[in-house]
C-alpha cells in the first residue's frame, strides 16, 4: 500500500478552458495516509471522478503532482502505478467463468497456483458467488457481474491502492449494505489504501474513516463522520450531510448575538470575530433544535410534521426563515410553540466558511 500525496492538483479538460480559468478540479492539496479508507463525497459534477482518475493515472492533471510515498507518479500509466480500480459498471470477461475472472489478475502477476486457489476461494465466499464459480460471466445478472469486478479489485494484495468509482450503483439495496460491510471488514483485515467515490452520504459515512467532501471542483472539508456532522467547515457540508441537513439561517451580528428575522439568538462566547462586509449565517443541526411552550423560547410558526418512524421532523418558520427540528416520535408537539437551540451546537458562517472558535 502507499501514501497518496496530491500536491497542488488542478485540472481543466482543454487548454482553452484552462485559459478561461474554467477548471473541473480546482486546487487540491492533501495527503491520503497509507492504509487509510477515504470516501470522495459530493454531488454529480463536483470533480470526484476527475480526482479519482488523476490518482489512478487515467488522467494527467493540468497542474500539480501525484506522489505515491516519495515517488512522483504524475506521468506514469495506471499499470505502472500498480493500482486496482473498480468502475461504476462491470468490467469483466464475459467468456470466462467467475473463478477465471477472479484468478486472471493473479495469473498475470505469476502468483503461485496454490495461492491463487486460496485467494479466489476466499473472494468467492466474500462476494457470495461460490455456487456460481464455474458459470460463464455472460449469463449473470448486472449486480453479480459487478460483484466479480469488486472481487477482481480486492483479490490482489500487492497493489498501492484500490480505487472505487461508485461501484454499487447496479447492486440491489440489500446487497449494497452487505458489500459495504465486506469492504469495511477487508480494510480492517488488510489495511489497504482505499479511495471510494460516491454521491451517497450513507455509503461514504459507513465505509470511510475519513470523508473528503467536494463541491464545485474543490475539497471543502476532510474529516471523520463525527467532525462533518458536529462542525461542518462549509455551509455545503452542513446542508449535504444529514437528513434533513443543517438549518442555515441568514443573520446579522449584534453584540454577541445573531439576529434572525428580528429575533436575537445568543452565540457561544468561544466564536471568534467576523470581519466587516461578510455575509453571515447561523448553522444549527435539526437534532439540536427543541420545541418548548410558547413564551419559553423564540416564537415560530409550525407548517407541518413528518412522521418517519422513530422520529418526527417538524418544519417551521421563524419569521420568513424556514427551519427544521428532529424530535422523538413520542414527544408532544404543542399547537403553538417556541424553539430553543442547544447553544454549544450553534455554528456561525461568514461567506459560507465556518468562523473559528477561540
Amino acid at each position: 500500500m502507499a501514501r497518496i500525496r496530491l500536491d497542488h492538483i488542478r485540472h481543466a479538460y482543454t487548454p482553452e478552458l484552462a485559459k478561461a480559468d474554467n477548471y473541473a478540479l480546482r486546487e487540491v492539496d492533501t495527503t491520503f495516509a497509507d492504509g487509510g479508507a477515504y470516501a470522495l463525497l459530493g454531488p454529480s459534477g463536483c470533480g470526484k471522478t476527475t480526482l479519482l482518475n488523476i490518482i489512478s493515472g487515467l488522467l494527467t492533471p493540468s497542474n500539480g503532482h501525484v506522489r505515491f510515498d516519495d515517488t512522483d507518479v504524475t506521468m506514469l500509466t495506471p499499470e505502472a502505478r500498480n493500482i486496482a480500480q473498480v468502475f461504476q459498471f462491470p468490467v469483466i470477461y464475459d467468456t470466462m467463468t467467475v473463478r477465471e475472472n477472479l484468478a486472471f489478475p493473479l495469473k498475470n502477476r505469476k502468483v503461485p497456483a496454490d495461492e491463487i486457489q486460496r485467494r479466489v476461494a476466499d473472494m468467492l465466499r466474500r462476494i457470495g458467488l461460490e455456487k456460481k464459480a464455474d458459470r460463464k460471466a455472460r449469463g449473470l445478472t448486472a449486480d453479480e457481474k459487478q460483484k466479480i469486478s469488486l472481487g477482481r479489485g480486492l483479490v490482489r494484495s500487492d497493489v498501492n491502492a484500490i480505487l472505487f468509482d461508485e461501484p454499487l450503483t447496479v447492486i440491489d439495496p440489500h446487497m449494497k449494505w452487505q458489500l459495504r460491510s465486506e469492504l469495511k471488514q477487508l480494510h480492517r483485515e488488510f489495511q489497504m489504501t482505499m479511495v471510494y467515490v460516491t454521491h451517497d452520504q450513507t455509503e461514504a459515512l459507513t465505509f470511510a474513516d475519513k470523508v473528503v467532501v467536494m463541491y464545485a471542483g474543490e475539497v471543502v472539508q476532510i474529516g471523520t463522520p463525527e467532525e462533518l456532522f458536529e462542525r461542518p467547515q462549509h455551509t455545503f457540508v452542513g446542508y449535504f450531510i444529514g437528513s434533513p441537513g443543517m438549518n442555515l439561517l441568514p443573520c446579522a451580528l449584534e453584540g454577541g448575538a445573531a439576529v434572525v428575522s428580528g429575533q436575537r439568538i445568543a452565540l457561544p462566547a468561544s466564536i471568534g470575530p467576523v470581519a466587516a462586509g461578510k455575509t453571515t449565517e447561523l448553522g444549527i443541526r435539526p437534532e439540536f433544535v427543541s420545541l418548548v411552550p410558547r413564551g419559553q423560547g423564540i416564537p415560530v410558526q409550525i407548517d407541518k410534521v413528518e412522521d418517519i418512524g422513530s422520529e418526527r421532523i417538524v418544519r417551521a418558520r421563524l419569521g420568513d426563515t424556514r427551519l427544521s427540528a428532529v424530535l422523538d416520535e413520542d414527544r408532544e408537539i404543542p399547537a403553538e410553540a417556541d424553539v430553543a437551540f442547544t447553544q454549544e451546537q450553534l455554528n456561525l458562517y461568514a461567506d459560507s466558511w465556518l468562523v473559528a472558535r477561540r
